[in-house]
């Protein structure tokens, strides 16, 4: 059998109080449908059919696949009547995975283990759970022998069928055939007036067919989202599963409750992260790195030994061993530190590679620079590298010094082991192993001895 995927995204989700459709709210800062995709993407399908209504135009250009594909549902009747719409799209020796859009978390390993219990002699299972407050939910209904009869809807269930824990999450596997054929039976003759998908499992019952059932391992993957406390509600959980997964692999989390990942963050051996932090897209942390609190990193790497102290901006980064960074650095994308560099507080770097301990302590913008190694950048330096129009490159060699409240009119070049002096405006190249300073206008100093250290 081949599989497919059906993905139920065509309701509106009007208590979401939102002009955005329910299933690309955000969840970790990713629309909840894509959540449902991604894991889909997981299990090899070759068709993931996503059935789309309201706001289908938005549905289309804000979710991505590889083998998506996407089916109207013009009027929202229910969920059978939304499952109706792909069954141009099914064999009838298919097996069709029936998700939500809405219902994000739901694991890789739970969707596999509800797949193998369908063969050809079993050609429906469902996914079910025991609630302690199952009201809302439709009731798993089965027999003396705890075989499932049938699943009953709330606003259709009896006061003893109301008591029943065990519930439906709306998530099944069905053969093809089968299911096309329960389909064209489906009726509308019921308090809401929809054709409800999980009617067929009564016509499975009838047929003489016994429906499986297996359990997720929490509640949260089966936890679906009506309004905007419960996607808080969600996101919560969600983060705090996140911080338990890092635990588990040794990283020490000040404080769980406030953290989030917004992406993939991959870690070393004792790393550390403080309070709200923030990361998003692939993030990788080395052994032995430390966040402080208040940080925000995204699509960096940050190797082993470094430091980001409180309150620094990461963004398409790549820092090396034993760095420094911060507090309150932004280094925007494309910077680069080499080992043992440190960048200080109030420092802005922007596609910028700072040599092997080099240092840009306070106050500064290095953007457009390649820096060589062993420099010192005085407090407000600045690399003047837009003429207002094109961006222009800034040269530092290795041992450079350069003083306080210097502005580097790019393109300019400052040779190895030059010095500038503080309060400069550099725009011209600067030699090598020279006094360079132009409070009046730029000298060179021939000669000119860099000081010693005082023992």
């Amino acid at each position: 059998m081949s599989l497919k995927v059906v993905i139920l995204a065509a309701g509106k989700g009007t208590r979401m109080r939102s002009q955005l459709p329910k299933v690309l709210q955000p969840l970790a800062q990713k629309p909840l449908l894509q959540h449902v995709i991604d894991t889909a993407e997981c299990l090899n399908s070759k068709s993931i059919i996503t059935v789309i209504g309201h706001g289908a135009d938005s549905v289309k250009s804000r979710v991505k696949g590889e083998h998506l594909s996407f089916v109207m549902q013009e009027q929202q009747l229910g969920t059978g009547h939304a499952v109706a719409q792909t069954a141009s799209h099914i064999s009838d020796n298919d097996t069709v995975l029936i998700l939500y859009g809405d219902v994000p978390l739901t694991s890789l390993e739970t969707l596999k283990d509800l797949l193998t219990l369908v063969d050809d002699t079993h050609p429906l299972a469902l996914l079910t759970i025991n609630l302690e407050d199952s009201s809302g939910y439709g009731r798993i209904v089965r027999n003396n022998h705890f075989q499932v009869e049938a699943i009953v809807e709330e606003k259709d269930a009896n006061p003893d069928q109301k008591a029943i824990k065990e519930v439906n999450t709306g998530i099944m596997a069905v053969h093809g055939g089968h299911l096309k054929l329960w389909l064209s039976s489906l009726s509308s003759d019921n308090a809401q007036g929809e054709y409800y998908l999980t009617d067929i499992i009564e016509m499975c019952v009838h047929a003489g067919f016994e429906v499986h059932t297996t359990t997720p391992k929490t509640e949260l993957e089966v936890l679906g989202v009506n309004n905007k406390a419960q996607l808080q509600d969600l996101e919560r959980r969600y983060q705090l599963q996140q911080a338990e997964r890092l635990m588990v692999e040794g990283a020490t989390v000040i404080d769980a409750s406030r953290l989030d990942i917004r992406g993939k963050l991959s870690i070393g051996q004792d790393v550390t992260i403080d309070v709200n932090v923030v990361f998003e897209g692939d993030v990788t942390l080395g052994d032995n790195v430390t966040i402080g609190a208040n940080c925000i990193i995204k699509n960096s790497v940050i190797a082993n030994n470094t430091t980001i102290s409180a309150f620094s901006h990461l963004e398409e980064a790549t820092i090396a061993e034993n760095c420094v960074v911060g507090p309150y650095a932004r280094l925007r994308p494309g910077t680069e530190l080499m080992a043992e560099a440190k960048i200080g507080n109030f420092v802005e770097t922007k596609k910028a590679k700072i040599g092997k301990g080099s240092k840009v302590n306070h106050l500064s913008y290095v953007g457009d620079t390649i820096m060589g190694n062993d420099c010192n950048i005085g407090a407000g330096t600045i690399t003047c590298n837009y003429d207002g129009v094109n961006k222009h490159l800034t040269q530092i060699g290795d041992q450079v010094f350069i003083g306080s409240d210097t502005q580097l009119v790019a393109p300019v070049s400052i040779g190895s082991g030059a010095t500038v002096g503080a309060g400069s405006t550099i725009t011209k190249d600067v030699p090598m192993n020279e006094l360079t300073l132009s409070r009046s206008k730029q000298l060179t100093i021939k000669g000119w001895v860099k000081p010693t250290k005082r023992v």
